[in-house]
C-alpha cells in the first residue's frame, strides 16, 4: 500500500478522486517515474520552481516529462518581464521539499502561484508528485486546477 501523508489526507478531506502510486524512494526524474509506472510521459507532470525578480511570489510551473518550461511563455502568462529557473538548492530551500518530491499539492497556501501547461487538459488524469520522493498522485487535471488555483496555458516546449 502506498504511503499516506499530508497530501493524501488533504485529498481525502476534499473528497478528490485520486490514486496514489509508490515509487522507489531514490530521486527519479519524470521520465523515469513514467517508465516505472508504465504510463505515458505526456501524463507525468514535473513541478519546476521559477523565481520572479525581487521578493514576489515564486511560481510552480507544471509541465510534462517530455517538455521543459518555456520561460518567455510563462513570463507572458504571469505578467512578468523576466523569470529565472530556480537551481535545485533554491527549489528545495523555497519549497522545503526535496527535488523529486516537490508537489503543487504539498504547497497549497505556501505562497506559490501555480501554472499548469495546457497539454494536461488532453488527458482524463495526470500524475504529479505526492509531496515526497517515492509517491506520485494520479488525478484529474481539473481537480488539480481547482485545488491549486492554477492558471492554465501553453507554458512548455519540447525538451531539446
Amino acid at each position: 500500500m502506498p504511503p499516506r501523508n499530508n497530501v493524501t489526507r488533504m485529498l481525502d478531506q476534499h473528497q478528490i478522486a485520486y490514486t496514489s502510486h509508490e515509487l522507489p524512494a531514490a530521486k527519479l526524474g519524470a521520465l523515469e517515474a513514467a517508465a516505472h509506472l508504465g504510463v505515458s510521459p505526456e501524463q507525468m507532470f514535473k513541478s519546476i520552481v521559477v523565481l520572479r525578480p525581487g521578493r514576489a511570489k515564486p511560481i510552480l510551473a507544471l509541465v510534462d516529462a517530455l517538455s521543459e518550461v518555456d520561460i518567455k511563455a510563462l513570463a507572458g502568462a504571469a505578467g512578468e518581464k523576466k523569470l529565472v529557473l530556480a537551481t535545485q538548492k533554491e527549489a528545495e530551500a523555497r519549497t522545503g521539499l526535496l527535488v523529486g518530491g516537490i508537489s503543487p499539492l504539498a504547497l497549497l497556501n505556501k505562497g506559490f502561484d501555480a501554472f499548469l501547461d495546457s497539454r494536461a487538459l488532453a488527458y482524463p488524469s495526470i500524475y504529479v508528485s505526492g509531496g515526497q520522493r517515492g509517491l506520485n498522485i494520479q488525478l484529474a487535471p481539473q481537480d488539480l486546477i481547482q485545488l491549486t488555483r492554477a492558471a492554465v496555458g501553453p507554458i512548455s516546449r519540447p525538451t531539446a
